[in-house]
């Protein structure tokens, strides 16, 4: 009976042994796997574990559970299977994860580079949706960039625009200031040009009109006028370098020579005599015709040497005068007065009266004034004068241009400056007097002789016993005008010394102090 006991436990264990695997049991290492981990009550009796590769494994036999020996390998291989599995997945599932993070940083090309690898449907779906999805982001981002680059250049050009902008005003307001200068009369006379007529310097006082205008200090141009002998004015912009900026002047003054002028009023006064009948210009005719030529022109005229031809006339007239009384009748004397006298018989006589009245016609009917000289120096003067005159007159304009009918002039527009030592205060009263009407400078210096303060005035008045005495404490202080013989003397007058009174004692605001009490 134990002979078969015996020999069925050696045929299992013989059965057991061509089942199971060959096992190392030289080398026993420590393990810390799922399975030992999972036993209830002891520590796992045996270790399993891969060494170099699969199929050796390690266990360890001081376990004293009854699990039989094969139960106890097939757990621990099962679960060695479980962990190699586990372990392989997750490398795969990280891998995966690898390639699509890869694919998604890449670009179009680049994700044509990578390794191909042989991937599940599922895997295929969800690699192209990411591809999908990175190829949109990819467009999304540029589109992106492009209107981020458009409006920072639209920004750009808003700022260049802006820029632009800012500096054309500032030359703008730097032309204007530049030209408010120039208006002043302490500036205006250096921009001004002075363009000459080549026949004007021909005559006589050409160089001494030429060295008046450099004189000047104007800058001085010869260019041939549409009117013949005649002087214009422009005005150049501070700015400009060259010509091309002037600004002319409508003023034109125009010499004339003095046997023209004679003609064209004896054409007048033969005009007047026959009723019109004439028909060569006369001076108020041909002035109107240079107008109609020449309309964005300010004409004036200026006749030099007059006064001599009214002087061979007269000597003339006299000698002819005294040679009818001595009856001189010689041929010979004659001739020599003729060839001493040739160039006054050649004009035509006039007379003063016949003159002026010519001129009044002109000056009425077209409104050019006639400016009759002595001398070539006279001539300049004038020239040199209008000059002036033609630089100032924006600036006198301007001025003159206020919005109030009450404006004061320039002198009183800006006030009288008293300083900290008192200096002023006498001008001040002086001009408070002077603002009530008809009160001159010699009446305000008057009463300022008198009371140079309004409190000594105030004083004054609180001395005087009645209402009449104040009323008239001013009205006999002496105003003086002029100087030496021809001084004379008057009174202030009771009615500018009740105004004062007025505006020293009256309370009521509304009270006219020019009505009387």
């Amino acid at each position: 009976m134990i002979d078969s006991l015996q020999r069925e436990d050696l045929r299992s264990s013989s059965d057991s042994d061509e089942e199971l695997p060959v096992f190392d049991f030289l080398q026993p290492r420590p393990s810390t796997d799922v399975a030992s981990q999972k036993a209830p009550k002891k520590p796992a009796s045996s270790v399993l574990c891969s060494v170099g590769s699969a199929d050796v494994m390690m266990i360890s036999s001081d376990s004293e559970d009854d699990v039989p020996l094969a139960q106890r390998v097939k757990l621990r291989q099962d679960s060695a299977v479980l962990t190699e599995g586990n372990r392989k997945g997750s490398s795969e599932s990280e891998h995966l994860l690898t390639t699509l993070d890869k694919e998604r940083r890449s670009t179009p090309e680049e994700a044509d580079d990578l390794p191909h690898r042989h991937l599940s449907a599922s895997e295929t779906g969800d690699a192209t949706k990411a591809i999908k999805r990175s190829v949109e982001e990819i467009r999304a981002s540029r589109e992106e960039a492009l209107r981020r680059r458009q409006a920072r250049e639209r920004r750009q050009q808003d700022r260049e625009a802006l820029k632009q902008e800012q500096e054309r005003q500032k030359a703008e307001r730097r032309a204007l200031a530049e030209a408010s200068k120039a208006l002043r009369p302490e500036e205006c006379i250096k921009h001004m040009v002075v363009a000459v007529d080549p026949a004007l310097l021909q005559l006589e006082g050409g160089g001494t009109l030429l060295a008046s205008v450099q004189a000047l200090g104007c800058s001085c141009a010869i260019e041939k006028q549409p009117l013949p002998r005649s002087v214009t004015w422009a005005r150049q912009a501070p700015s400009a370098q060259n010509g091309a900026a002037r600004v002319p002047e409508p003023h034109v003054v125009m010499q004339m020579t003095v046997e023209d002028f004679i003609t064209l009023i004896h054409n007048y006064i033969q005009e007047e005599r026959h009723s019109g009948s004439a028909c060569s210009p006369t001076l108020t005719s041909w002035v109107r015709e240079r107008q109609r030529l020449h309309p964005d022109k300010r004409l004036s005229l200026a006749v030099i040497e007059l006064e001599s031809y009214f002087r061979a006339r007269k000597s003339q007239s006299q000698k002819r005068l005294r040679a009818a009384v001595a009856g001189e009748e010689a041929g010979g004397g004659k001739e020599k007065k003729k060839r001493r006298s040739g160039h006054a018989e050649k004009l035509p006589e006039v007379s003063r009266v016949e003159v002026e009245e010519a001129v009044v016609h002109l000056q009425l009917h077209t409104g050019v004034s006639v400016r009759f000289l002595s001398t070539w120096k006279e001539f300049s003067d004038h020239i040199t004068m209008t000059t002036k005159a033609v630089a100032e007159a924006p600036f006198k304009r301007a001025r003159e241009q206020t919005g109030f009918s009450f404006y004061l002039e320039s002198e009183w527009a800006g006030g009288q400056r008293v300083d900290k030592a008192g200096k002023g205060l006498l001008q001040a009263w002086k001009r408070q007097i002077q603002q009530f009407n008809r009160v001159s400078s010699d009446v305000a210096a008057a009463i300022l002789a008198a009371y140079p303060s309004p409190q000594l005035l105030k004083k004054a008045y609180s001395q005087c016993r009645t209402e009449n005495e104040k009323l008239s404490l001013l009205s006999d202080l002496l105003i003086r005008r002029g100087e030496g013989v021809t001084s004379t003397t008057r009174r202030v007058g009771p009615e500018l010394s009740k105004r004062l009174f007025l505006l020293m004692h009256s309370r009521d605001p509304e009270q006219n102090l020019d009505a009387s009490l």
